[in-house]
Order: structure tokens, then C-alpha cells, then sequence
């Protein structure tokens, strides 16, 4: 996300930054569903969703995004 101005919390849903903060403890989608106890299928497009509202490329953006706002330490 290049405009920092835009907090995260205000872009994503309360699940959506959930599943972010387990996707940087390393947890696979099979893992945070288990977890989260929804379907595999309903992480995939809630990764696909964080992706898209964010607009980071890769995984190591998102880490990056998650620390720049403070969601992680």
C-alpha cells in the first residue's frame, strides 16, 4: 500500500487482519481455517481480498504492511 495515510484497520475487516497476523506466524491456509474454524476455500478468498484491498504483491509486502502498521512486532 503506497499511500500511508490509509490506516489498514480501516481498509480491512476484523477477520481480514486476523488472518493476516496468523499468515505472519507462519500458518498455512489449511492451519488458520482449522484455527479460525471456517473453510480452507473462505481463507483463500480472504487472502485474495487482503491482496486486492492493499495492494501488495507478495507475501513479504503484507509482512512489511503489517509492521509499518504496527499490527505486528
Amino acid at each position: 500500500m503506497k499511500n500511508n495515510a490509509i490506516r489498514i484497520t480501516d481498509v480491512l475487516s476484523r477477520r481480514e487482519v486476523e488472518i493476516i497476523k496468523l499468515i505472519t506466524q507462519e500458518y498455512s491456509n489449511e492451519e488458520i481455517a482449522a484455527h479460525l474454524a471456517i473453510s480452507r476455500r473462505t481463507v483463500e478468498t480472504h487472502r485474495k481480498n487482503i491482496f486486492k484491498k492493499t495492494k501488495v504483491k507478495s507475501i513479504v509486502g503484507l509482512v512489511m504492511l503489517a509492521i509499518k502498521s504496527k499490527l505486528i512486532s
